[in-house]
Formats: C-alpha cells, structure tokens, sequence
C-alpha cells in the first residue's frame, strides 16, 4: 500500500479569523496556527519567497484536518472561489453533520448561504451546498439511518 491516509484539505482565504470561526462553529477545533515562509517551504510549493499564515482545523473524531492558509506573499494570483460545483479542478469539502437544519441556522449567523435547498436521498441523507466564509463551497450531509455494518 502506498497510501496511509489522506492527512488535510487545504483552503486559502483571505480573513483567517473569519475562516476559523466559520469551521469552529461548524464543530472543528482548532489544532494551531502558524506562519510558514522561508526557502524550505518555497521549495515544496514552487513559491520562492513565500509567507503564509496557516491554522489547522481538526474534526471531532480526530481523523481529519482542514488547512486554512492566508497568502501574505507572494500574492494571491486567481481566485475560484465563486465557481460552480461542476467547475473543472474545482474542490468542495463535505462534512457529515448532526442536525443538518440546527447547523444551517448557526452558519446563516455567520453569513453562509444556502447555493441551491436542502435535498433527501432516499431515506439515508439530507444534502445540500452552503457557500462559507469568501463564498467557499461547503457540503453538508445529515445521516438518516445507519446503514448495517458490512
């Protein structure tokens, strides 16, 4: 085997406050914030020079990490961040949820907006897409019923 897990998904923002407090109030805590620069870090990205704050969020169960990352140099050159879910290389993070309307309501408060409605598949989930903090898009999934181990 080659891979052992999948360890973040990256996002770059402009307001690092704001990100964090959006995925906190999502229910993930944050592990650390950062500053990365120097000539090793520019070596990985391809970004001489480069100066980047970072904050690491954790889930709940401890498995995954989203890393918010805010460009201080060089400076951010596009920006995808209003592009539709069938925009081509585009990312969207999806996080299974509780209480699919309770957590809308609480992200609405901090100015998410719901992209098309709230959808069942069947009788296992409840779906939709939020754009977040910078219009970042964001999938939430409320688990109906469990499914039987396999």
């Amino acid at each position: 085997m080659t891979v052992k897990r999948m360890d973040n998904v990256g996002i770059v923002v402009e307001s690092l406050d704001a990100a964090v407090a959006f995925f906190a109030e999502l229910g993930l805590r944050l592990e650390g914030r950062a500053m990365i620069e120097g000539e090793w870090a520019g070596r990985i990205t391809g970004l001489a020079d480069q100066r980047v704050e970072i904050a690491m969020m954790v889930t709940p169960d401890g498995h995954s990490r989203l890393e918010l990352s805010r460009f201080l140099a060089p400076a951010v050159v596009a920006d995808h961040r209003t592009a539709p879910v069938n925009a081509l290389g585009y990312l969207r993070v999806m996080f299974a949820v509780d209480h699919l309307d309770d957590t809308l309501a609480r992200l609405r408060g901090l100015g998410a907006q719901l992209v098309g409605e709230v959808v069942q598949y069947e009788n296992v989930y409840r779906l939709c897409y939020i754009r977040g903090p910078e219009g970042i898009l964001i999938g939430l999934a409320e688990e109906l019923r469990r499914r039987a181990p396999e």
